[in-house]
């Protein structure tokens, strides 16, 4: 089961994956045609790359979103229709609508006290039963207040509010296959088509094994004895169970076996397991041991991440020390990825040197292959330096705005969105907990286009790089990468042309033999069907 988190740290869940596996390539998409290219005047790449070709197709769209500027219900629609590859950086039990959660509690039978929490029942005086909410319009809303962001003061803090919300609503989202269902069918209806979302795996377990073993220094050593007697194996036996208990919820509650399944049931699910960064060595050690070799075992699991506010005190005191206990276990489990909560910090949040190294330290000790928020960065030891390597290794960035402005006021010229842009860090667009901050993917997309200046390409080709940079197992649908690449197709595919029903019998081969290139093809099409209306 869950750990229930009642501090001021960030909680999340877990779920299985595999959901949505491609099985029909008739319905694979048609690529962009790429006769008569022409530039795009909206796009503005990086200083050191030179602006990318497009079609007469996304030059018409980009012509029709630039009519749109006054207009607000036809943009809003427009944002919404736009297809938007993946979401990476998502918190399962942050991501499920407060008004679902509600309904949840209300099954449950629990109770809510006078902060507004979910407890169990009885419910005694001073509590009343969550399933009131879905009679009384105004206890509902002091609940929604308190669950999330929503009429939030601004005069206040954002950060706290944000990260209690989880201990006020984590008994409602004991339910994983059911959270699942909620966030899939969102997900697919905001036109994506991949989802990485965070769980935490066997937590309980996990905690028995590490507090019996107790805390060693010497990292190998530690990993020793955790292994030893198959300890560290049962608690991963724990977490596949609770997977497939999920999974079997999951595929109930969105009937994915009857006539009529709901959209999430096509979306491809992977778990990222999550580690508490704000609990003691022993833990930390233990749970990264945990999600390493769950990712190793099981297909459905293939990242870890480290959670809960980066400006914990225990978080802050040992944070060194995890990016060396992460770059130790990717060595005894080299085939699982990383991506790292990392500079999720402001100045005045942290003492000023603090807000120097964690970037550096999660790229360049525990090797993270992706960073989530990234915000210090102009504050990191020669940044300048550091966007570059970024750059050079690919180290994408997670960016989800509506959580940067909520929980750090972090936002427009403040945020460094463009700073890593042009130094041609990958940024890839993400919604973090959309349920608590009330607000969904083509949000961010939308404020990201009115903030910066946007263009129709560049927004397709952040849409482009949340899949490129998706740990997906299989090779991609480009040469080389996003936009290195220029998004010239593989060889494999490279004689396919748009208005064709079909893949060539090679291409085909290609996507059947390498989900994320089928994924992204899928995408493609999907861009394909969304400029044609634009004519």
């Amino acid at each position: 089961m869950i750990s229930t988190i009642r501090t001021a740290h960030r909680p999340k869940s877990l779920l299985p994956a595999g959901l949505g596996a491609l099985t029909v390539l008739s319905l694979l998409p048609a690529i962009p045609a790429t006769a008569a290219p022409v530039k795009d005047p909206s796009a503005r790449p990086a200083a050191h790359t030179s602006p990318r070709a497009v079609t007469p197709a996304e030059r018409r769209t980009a012509a029709y979103l630039d009519s749109l500027r006054n207009r607000p219900e036809q943009l809003k629609a427009f944002f919404k229709a736009l297809p938007k590859g993946g979401d990476l950086h998502n918190h399962l039990s942050g991501a499920a609508e407060t008004e679902f959660l509600i309904k949840l509690a209300g099954e449950k039978g629990l109770c809510v006290d006078a902060t507004m929490t979910a407890v169990a029942p009885p419910c005694g005086p001073g509590k009343r039963p969550a399933i009131d909410a879905q009679t009384d319009a105004t206890f509902r809303q002091q609940i929604i207040r308190a669950w999330s962001m929503q009429d939030f003061p601004a005069d206040q803090s954002g950060h706290d509010h944000f990260f209690d919300t989880f201990g006020k609503f984590s008994l409602a989202t004991w339910d994983r296959g059911k959270l699942l269902a909620n966030v899939a069918d969102t997900v697919v209806e905001q036109n994506q088509f991949y989802l990485e979302t965070m769980v935490t795996p066997a937590s309980e377990s996990a905690k028995k094994l590490a507090d019996a073993v107790g805390y060693d220094a010497d990292l190998a050593a530690f990993h020793r004895k955790l292994l030893a007697g198959g300890q560290l194996d049962r608690v991963v036996d724990d977490a596949v169970k609770e997977a497939d208990d999920a999974n079997a919820q999951f595929r109930a509650a969105a009937h994915c076996d009857t006539t009529r399944p709901d959209p999430g049931c096509r979306l491809p699910v992977r778990w990222i397991s999550q580690v508490s960064r704000g609990s003691t060595p022993a833990r930390v050690f233990t749970q990264i041991a945990v999600g390493m070799r769950l990712a190793e075992r099981d297909p459905r699991f293939v990242a870890v991440n480290l959670v809960q506010p980066e400006d914990g005190e225990s978080a802050l005191l040992n944070y060194s020390l995890q990016m060396r206990m992460l770059k130790y276990l990717r060595g005894q489990y080299p085939g699982t990825h990383l991506t790292l909560h990392a500079g999720e910090l402001a100045p005045g949040l942290v003492k000023p040197e603090d807000l120097t190294f964690h970037i550096r330290e999660a790229v360049l000790v525990a090797g993270a292959e992706r960073i989530g928020h990234g915000v210090d960065l102009v504050h990191e030891d020669d940044w300048r330096q550091l966007a570059r390597t970024m750059a050079q290794r690919k180290v994408a960035v997670e960016v989800p705005f509506s959580s940067n402005k909520q929980i750090l006021g972090i936002a427009g010229d403040d945020h460094p969105f463009n700073a890593y842009r042009s130094y041609g860090v990958p940024v890839v667009l993400s919604t973090d907990d959309p349920g608590v901050s009330r607000i969904d993917i083509s949000h961010e997309y939308q404020y990201a286009a009115r903030t910066y200046d946007l263009g129709y390409t560049e927004l397709k080709d952040l849409a482009r790089a949340s899949l490129e940079y998706a740990f997906r197992n299989g090779g991609s649908l480009w040469a080389t990468g996003s936009a290195p690449s220029g998004y010239r197709l593989v060889a494999a595919c490279r004689s396919d042309r748009p208005g064709t029903d079909h893949p060539s019998a090679r291409c085909a081969r290609y996507l059947t033999d390498n989900p994320k290139a089928a994924t992204e093809w899928r995408q493609e099409t999907a861009f394909a069907t969304f400029e044609s209306r634009h004519r």
